[in-house]
């Protein structure tokens, strides 16, 4: 009993450590472009993919990827087991024909494995999900079509797995501040996204601070050399409920 007790202890521990370590695993990974490592100081991904809990076996969808950065992060975390599916709409492609195609090149890259590239959320391929991350992007559906941000909360909560989850992580506008901020500066108050995604349907589960920056007095454009990459972000992850029901539905 003894013996069987200590292998056990063993076991456990040395689980407990791999998990750890695991997305030490996907940052230190040798494909990773120089310009990516270079974001991670102010990315803080460890951080970020513990709190969106994607590790073995999660398959995860990627929203507006850009050049991938968390793409490959995922691919790497994800191993053995999970997959990624990166979703780069017709707008997004258009307005970056460069990062759409460094995207699309990692759907065929032995390195990485199993990405889907696709370009809707309600794509075949982006179904049964575990995680729908996006990073930076949520403030643009606003500048879209009117319905766009409803609809696609929508279709996020029908692609997730019950007890799946949703992190939506952006560029902090003030408390308060104007509808119109999320085009003149590419912000959105936390307080709107967290009332457009629980009437989704979505529970809120929690969030990270670890991307917050007291001293972004929330007034530049975040392309403003002077926070550039230094913004007060907010890092909001929500929840499917498991019975995956609409929360509050009558």
């Amino acid at each position: 009993m003894r013996r069987v007790t200590t292998c056990l202890t063993a076991a456990l521990l040395l689980a407990g450590t791999a998990a750890a370590a695991h997305p030490e695993m996907a940052i230190k990974d040798s494909h990773r472009p120089a310009a990516d490592v270079a974001r991670d100081a102010d990315r803080k991904p460890a951080a970020m993919l513990d709190f969106a809990h994607v590790t073995h076996g999660t398959k995860v969808a990627d929203f507006i990827p850009g050049t991938g950065y968390w793409t490959r992060l995922f691919a790497v975390a994800v191993k053995p087991g999970g997959s990624v599916v990166a979703i780069n709409p017709a707008a997004a492609v258009a307005h970056d024909a460069a990062a759409a195609a460094a995207v699309t090149a990692l759907g065929s890259d032995p390195a990485y494995g199993d990405i889907s590239v696709v370009a809707s959320p309600v794509d075949a391929a982006a179904r049964d999900l575990d995680v729908f991350y996006t990073a930076q992007n949520y403030h643009d559906l606003h500048n879209a079509a009117p319905g766009t941000v409803e609809g696609l909360n929508k279709a996020i909560f029908a692609a997730l797995k019950p007890g799946g989850y949703y992190v939506v992580v952006d560029h902090a506008a003030a408390a308060g501040a104007p509808a119109d901020v999320t085009k003149t500066l590419h912000r959105i108050d936390p307080a709107v996204v967290k009332a457009e995604v629980t009437a989704a349907g979505f529970v809120f589960d929690g969030e990270s601070t670890v991307l917050a920056n007291p001293a972004d007095d929330h007034g530049k454009i975040v392309f403003d050399p002077a926070v550039r990459g230094h913004t007060d972000q907010f890092a909001y992850r929500f929840r499917k409920p498991a019975s995956g029901s609409v929360a509050g539905a009558r």
